[in-house]
């Protein structure tokens, strides 16, 4: 592979600050007794950087393109693990210890690369009378992730919940600083942003139980 393939979730992606972006939808696993158990992202690429990933892919020799995406899938899951997966969950305010993740794919549909991947809790956690909220995001904000939306609106799938018990679900927009809006603005192309940067501009998914 290539270094732009191996180095992806980690490497700089191009065009104007931030460098890229990501349409990602989460679906709360739960069972029966209304236990979570983990987050199901399904993440897209944006098409652009979809393209760039494809030829590269394509042209490996031997390889076919789901061989590529195979291997592509396992090096951005690894990538993603130095980086805690991009995510920070809470219950109830507090933080919520995450697991490993060992179910991921990585796939060609509609012309985007996608990802998906099951990312468990460290410990189950009832929802019942509780509130889970998570953020997604890239800590440097080279790369902006945001939910799946139409026209500005959050899609119907952005945020799923199936079985009980009945929670109030809702995406929060971010709300930063203008200061810290103008020093995105103001990276170069080649540069990144301090680490934390990209919490200020992160959505918040929220699963309200209470």
């Amino acid at each position: 592979m290539g270094v732009g393939i191996a180095s992806l979730m980690l490497s700089p992606w191009v065009s104007a600050h931030p460098h890229g972006w990501i349409d990602f939808s989460i679906r709360v696993m739960t069972d029966d007794e209304g236990v979570a158990r983990g987050l199901h992202q399904t993440w897209r690429m944006d098409p652009f950087y979809s393209l760039v990933v494809f030829e590269e892919l394509t042209q490996v020799d031997g390889v076919s393109l789901e061989e590529g995406l195979d291997q592509l899938s396992l090096e951005i899951r690894n990538n993603l693990a130095q980086q805690h997966y991009f995510t920070e969950v809470r219950l109830d305010g507090k933080p919520l210890a995450l697991g490993e993740v060992s179910e991921y794919t990585a796939m060609e549909k509609d012309g985007r690369l996608t990802f998906s991947f099951i990312l468990p809790f460290e410990t189950p956690q009832p929802l019942a009378g509780h509130s889970l909220d998570y953020q997604i995001f890239d800590p440097t904000y080279y790369i902006e992730m945001v939910h799946e939306a139409q026209d500005n609106q959050p899609d119907a799938d952005a945020l799923i919940l199936h079985g009980e018990p009945v929670c109030a679900l809702s995406i929060l927009s971010a709300d930063p600083d203008p200061e810290l809006v103008m020093q995105a603005a103001l990276l170069d192309v080649d540069e990144e942003g301090e680490p934390g940067l990209g919490r200020h501009f992160a959505e918040t998914g929220r699963v309200d139980c209470r």
